[in-house]
């Protein structure tokens, strides 16, 4: 690789560093030293990044495509903790513990990557404590969305948990105004993120239809009126 490529590739590498929320406000020389110790990946639809008990080499941002994390129960059911799409980052808990990944990462489609590597990033660590309180936070934003996902999947049915899943992406859950959602994951997907299978995920949207609450065309649910599908979201939760 000739001196030019290598700086286009290292800016390129800096230019996903700045766009991912982790490292959002860094320096440009900090964020070139983060891109010193990293190393891009290419990974193919189905290619696995890591499994779970696997040894922990760093922690990722997504470029581009989308990273399902999930763990497989004891009878073989995946549930999915989190999709991770480009500028997004995952794993970062492999910098405190020793005891490996734990969960798996498989690509959904076509990605790209950035391993930020282990060695590297806990001796920037040491050098900027700063940098290290900045991914305390991400780490802890993190752990909200999955203390949030734990309560969604304690609710009582599946059609509970869409219509509040539905309720959660309108940007007016009061609103009589038809509210469009664009899914950025396959059905099968989302009815795996929901805790239940593709069957009774299509069964549950097509009740919804019938009930004229949405439309579905392709990847995008049209939510007729936010304020009904709340209302029984309302009535399913006994308020």
């Amino acid at each position: 690789m000739s001196a030019a490529q290598s700086e286009l590739k290292k800016i390129a590498v800096v230019n996903s560093l700045r766009a991912c929320q982790l490292f959002v406000g860094l320096p440009p020389a900090d964020l070139e030293k983060i891109a010193d110790v990293s190393i891009v990946k290419s990974l193919e639809k189905g290619d696995y990044l890591f499994h779970e008990g696997d040894p922990a080499h760093g922690f990722y941002v997504v470029q581009r495509g989308a990273v399902n994390v999930h763990r497989v129960s004891a009878t073989g059911k995946e549930q999915v903790i989190h999709v991770f799409r480009a500028g997004e980052s995952f794993a970062e808990v492999a910098l405190a513990t020793e005891t490996g990944y734990p969960a798996d990462a498989r690509a959904l489609e076509p990605s790209q990557v950035l391993l930020v590597q282990k060695d590297g990033i806990l001796a920037l660590l040491k050098r900027q404590p700063e940098l290290a309180l900045r991914m305390l936070g991400s780490m802890s934003s993190h752990l909200r969305v999955l203390v949030g996902q734990l309560d969604d999947l304690m609710l009582k049915d599946v059609e509970t948990r869409l219509a509040n899943w539905l309720v959660k992406r309108c940007s007016d859950p009061r609103s009589q105004k038809p509210a469009r959602i664009e899914l950025q994951a396959t059905k099968r997907m989302l009815a795996a993120e929901l805790g239940t299978v593709s069957e009774t995920f299509s069964r549950t949207l097509a009740k919804f239809r019938e009930q004229e609450l949405i439309e579905v065309e392709g990847k995008t649910i049209t939510v007729l009126s936010p304020a009904r599908l709340a209302e029984l979201l309302r009535r399913n939760l006994g308020g």
